[in-house]
């Protein structure tokens, strides 16, 4: 694939937000959610009086550790129920090392850094956009195999995909130089 010029994998910047929406660690959860609100966002990064990344608060947080304790949103700072040490990842990781990480951790955002800067958070969702295309190129990719692979290396009843139809089949036969599911097979012994 690399001397067609593909990337053989799907890297974290593919797919990552950027850029990120900070709040910081003093911020009141009321107008936390205010900002997530006007947004549209599902989480944002919590930031020290420095600059500094060190948490994340999700909508999951506030429901569960504002709303559900019936405390008061304007009296609650970012630093009392953010999520913290903030988990990261690289940039030029792949989305399955986001993947591993997020479920690893049992969480559903990373936080992205390059040479020590945020650049991008990347979620569950962001992941899950991608697999479409993921399972097309797996499935390209096997019938680009199982095209360079001759009858004679198969053996008797090649498996593959049908030429025609498409369809998978353990039981292939070379008919018309193409490989032919049985239900292929018959119909073109019909038309003949």
């Amino acid at each position: 694939m690399s001397e067609l010029g593909l990337r053989p994998k799907i890297l974290v910047k593919d797919v990552m937000s950027s850029p990120v929406v900070t709040v910081d660690e003093n911020e009141t959860t009321n107008k936390i959610a205010i900002t997530m609100e006007k947004g549209k966002l599902g989480a944002v990064v919590i930031t020290d009086k420095e600059g500094k990344s060190v948490g994340i608060i999700t909508e999951r947080d506030l429901v569960v550790r504002v709303i559900a304790k019936n405390k008061k949103p304007d009296e609650i700072k970012a630093k009392e129920i953010m999520t913290t040490p903030l988990i990261t990842i690289d940039p030029e990781d792949s989305v399955s090392d986001a993947a591993r990480r997020m479920n690893r951790s049992n969480i559903r955002r990373l936080a992205v850094f390059c040479k020590g800067n945020l650049t991008g958070i990347v979620s569950n969702k962001d992941l899950l956009s991608v697999m479409p295309e993921l399972l097309e190129i797996m499935q390209e990719h096997t019938r680009i195999e199982n095209a360079t692979i001759t009858t004679a290396e198969l053996g008797e009843n090649p498996i593959g995909y049908c030429d025609q139809c498409e369809a998978y089949s353990e039981n292939l036969k070379l008919c018309d130089g193409q490989n032919l599911c049985d239900e292929c097979r018959i119909e073109l012994e019909q038309e003949e």
